[in-house]
């Protein structure tokens, strides 16, 4: 299983190298040549998300005593494609803004605003995707916590209603015990007196 593993991380690791290198070629290519070169990223991305999903799928085969180390990678390997992606995105609305100057003629520093604009409204949603995703996460493990508790509080009152049960039980068995004591207890004493009426002397 390992070697499967590291396998898919070599591919992974040369497919980023090559899609960094041409994130970084694509703002000083000429406009017919960045539009295949952004197409061709875009394929490489997904390419790279189907490794990370095949490597997370052996992750999960490990046995958990020594899963810890590859689940580390693997986050590495996650943080690297986030950043991938945030690069591409830069490096996209470089392009755009490319394109737009051509066309409309626009100077270089309305460009360079609108570009700093676009870049800032982007980083601003993706910190409210990471905020909601994370209310979402701490909201599932909330519920779950409060399952367990509806659970264990479930279970205590078979319990209680258990020894409840047993009391009355109990109880029940101690009234029978008492009465039979009782009855024996006044035969003995009659016994007694009818021994003593017939062993005393006639007058």
């Amino acid at each position: 299983m390992s070697s499967d593993f590291e396998g898919y991380e070599q591919d992974f690791a040369v497919l980023t190298a090559e899609i960094t290198n041409k994130i970084a070629r694509v703002p000083r290519l000429p406009p017919d040549e960045k539009k295949q070169m952004v197409a061709n990223v875009e394929k490489q991305l997904e390419e790279a998300k189907e490794l990370l999903e095949q490597m997370d799928l052996e992750v999960r085969e490990i046995p958990p005593q020594s899963r810890g180390m590859y689940s580390n990678r693997m986050r590495s390997y996650k943080q690297e494609m986030g950043k991938l992606e945030t690069d591409f995105k830069r490096s996209r609305i470089a392009y755009s803004d490319e394109v737009r100057n051509e066309l409309l003629g626009d100077d270089g520093n309305s460009s360079e605003n609108q570009r700093a604009h676009l870049l800032d409204n982007t980083e601003r949603l993706e910190r409210s995707s990471r905020r909601l995703e994370a209310g979402y996460q701490i909201a599932v493990e909330t519920e779950q916590i409060g399952q367990e508790m509806l659970e264990n509080l479930s279970h205590d009152r078979e319990k209680i209603q258990r020894a409840r049960e047993r009391l009355r039980e109990t109880d029940a068995n101690l009234g029978k015990s008492s009465r039979v004591l009782t009855g024996m207890l006044r035969r003995g004493c009659a016994i007694e007196k009818s021994l003593d009426l017939s062993l005393a002397p006639k007058a």
